[in-house]
């Protein structure tokens, strides 16, 4: 790899180089924390968007996903070479070192936390560092101890909407707690679903994410199943506290009971392809329903 880099142009090099830095960026990860945050913000704002806080805010939330997975796949460079899911990103291909993601992440975070600094509040810049060191230092290493890093991963995974909701208000309320909670809850059945799917790639790294001591068995759907079931009156709880309204609370229904849906085959099965289902479904549910209760306030 190292001579095919040589007999490079330096444009080559430059678009080589260029794409293993937006690898590691994780960009669809990346796009659905940016959204998240502009979909606080949004629902915050009430329709009175001030739209280069609006802009400056996603992209600040970008980089700061950015860093925080940057800086997760340095911390496990060697482990990404023990899984065939992860074997190709950059770091264990060589195309970048660890010395150029380190800056590359260092950079990305300190663009973020500037840009929060100077379009939001200093409450939003606190809580996105503290976001990225939960993510980064915190979840990653405990990926090898036990089922407790889905816990600690769904906080930061959660705080991108209450971001954008104190970027708009500078102060937590009980609007933001319950679009956190949403978040919060979704995150179990779909770290778990992935778990599920990458359970023989993860065992080679010793990662351990699933519940009841790990098993791809009853108890662990059954929890699935469970945390999915949570989403339904969770769900409702926007327009219970008038922050939206009755058609985007029909709409997080149905969707909720269609995610549920999807777990009662993994209990009874317990197939992969169960669990691919329930994966595509967590991908589906939380944009539709943001976007629903964005909808609902215009």
């Amino acid at each position: 790899m190292i001579s095919n880099v040589q007999q490079m142009s330096s444009a080559s090099i430059a678009l080589y180089k260029g794409k293993a830095y937006v690898e590691l960026l994780k960009p669809r990860l990346s796009m659905l924390v940016a959204f998240s945050c502009a979909f606080g913000y949004g629902l915050a704002t009430q329709g009175k968007v001030d739209w280069t806080i609006l802009v400056m805010l996603t992209f600040s939330g970008f980089l700061l996903s950015g860093a925080s997975v940057t800086i997760n796949q340095i911390i496990e460079k060697d482990l990404d070479r023990l899984m065939s899911r992860t074997l190709s990103r950059p770091l264990p291909t060589g195309r970048v070192t660890v010395n150029e993601a380190t800056t590359f992440a260092i950079v990305c975070l300190i663009a973020s936390l500037i840009l929060l600094w100077v379009y939001t509040n200093p409450f939003t810049v606190a809580l996105s560092f503290l976001s990225m060191l939960l993510y980064s230092f915190v979840y990653t290493p405990l990926k090898r101890v036990g089922p407790i890093a889905v816990f600690v991963g769904a906080i930061p995974g959660a705080l991108p909407p209450l971001l954008g909701w104190i970027a708009a208000t500078g102060s937590i309320t009980h609007e933001a707690l319950i679009i956190f909670g949403i978040q919060f809850i979704w995150q179990f059945p779909h770290f778990w679903a992935i778990a599920w799917v990458a359970d023989e790639d993860y065992k080679k790294a010793g990662f351990k994410l699933l519940p009841s001591g790990g098993g791809k068995d009853i108890n662990t759907a059954i929890q699935i199943m469970i945390y999915t079931l949570f989403l339904i009156p969770l769900g409702l709880l926007p327009a219970k506290f008038g922050i939206t309204g009755i058609d985007s609370a029909i709409i997080a229904t149905v969707c909720g009971i269609a995610f549920l849906a999807q777990t009662f085959s993994l209990m009874k099965t317990g197939s992969r392809q169960s669990a691919l289902r329930i994966m595509f479904g967590s991908f589906l549910y939380l944009p539709i329903v943001q976007i629903a209760y964005l909808l609902d306030k215009i």
